[in-house]
């Protein structure tokens, strides 16, 4: 089926549009954009930039896909945004293109991005993740997949949010959230696993246990994190998913864990 365009929205020469695509009255669409399959642009919504969403994303009212950064070392150029299928995009969001040619933003799929929350350059966001409102993340964040960032909650540039862990609402994020943990505080401190997220997610009771094992090594028993990685090895559980992606994220930090 052809797109159905609005005969006030503004679709620049140059644009792709796939089947199914649908945008609303006084929307806005860049000469560099492409829009996958199903794709639905609210009225009053901008896409922009060098920008490829995939299919059945939607974008809602006032939301700005594809700004240009707001990084001071940016210059001119096309530096670009990669998003995923199925991802929604709620009033008034602002999803920012790379920094420099040839640098990307990247959002996988399923992931849904609530009013006002903000997605900075350079970015890297799994699958299955819920932004709240008026939460911002910083540039150069990485988060993983199944991750909930809660409302009012800022990200610090560089910190990275492991898979299925939750940043409490109005936190201060500044160091690695660890996997299936909740952090939560001003600066965010690793408070106790997230068991109702990772059992919701279909996880073992032998895996929910050595998540909290985790949590005992890294912040009850006064190791420092080399030492709790080491125990951590010569756990039995060693073979465990958990205990791997926990250990992994823990030895790839940069800006410690918080």
């Amino acid at each position: 089926m052809a797109p159905l365009i609005h005969p006030t929205a503004v679709v620049e020469s140059g644009a792709k549009l796939g089947k199914d695509v649908a945008i609303g009255a006084y929307a806005f669409i860049g000469a560099d954009v492409t829009l996958g399959d199903g794709c639905v642009v609210h009225h009053h919504a901008t896409v922009e930039g060098l920008t490829q969403l995939g299919s059945q994303c939607e974008v809602y009212p006032y939301a700005l896909i594809g700004g240009r950064t707001q990084d001071l070392k940016a210059r001119p150029g096309k530096p670009g945004l990669r998003i995923g299928a199925r991802n929604v995009f709620r009033e008034y969001v602002s999803v920012h293109a790379g920094t420099q040619e040839g640098e990307w933003t990247i959002l996988g799929d399923d992931n849904v991005l609530l009013a006002y929350s903000h997605i900075a350059h350079d970015c890297t966001i799994g699958n299955h993740v819920v932004i709240s409102s008026h939460s911002a993340v910083a540039g150069h964040v990485q988060v993983g997949n199944h991750v909930n960032i809660a409302w009012n909650a800022g990200v610090h540039q560089f910190c990275r949010i492991g898979d299925y862990a939750m940043l409490a609402a109005c936190s201060k994020c500044v160091q690695d959230v660890p996997p299936y943990m909740i952090a939560d505080g001003n600066p965010a401190e690793t408070k106790m696993v997230n068991v109702v997220g990772i059992t919701r997610a279909g996880f073992s009771a032998e895996e929910i246990t050595a998540a909290k094992t985790m949590h005992r090594l890294f912040y009850r028993e006064g190791l420092n994190s080399s030492q709790a990685i080491e125990k951590a090895q010569a756990l039995i559980e060693s073979q465990n998913r958990v205990v791997q992606n926990f250990v992994a994220f823990a030895q790839s930090t940069k800006r410690g864990l918080a």
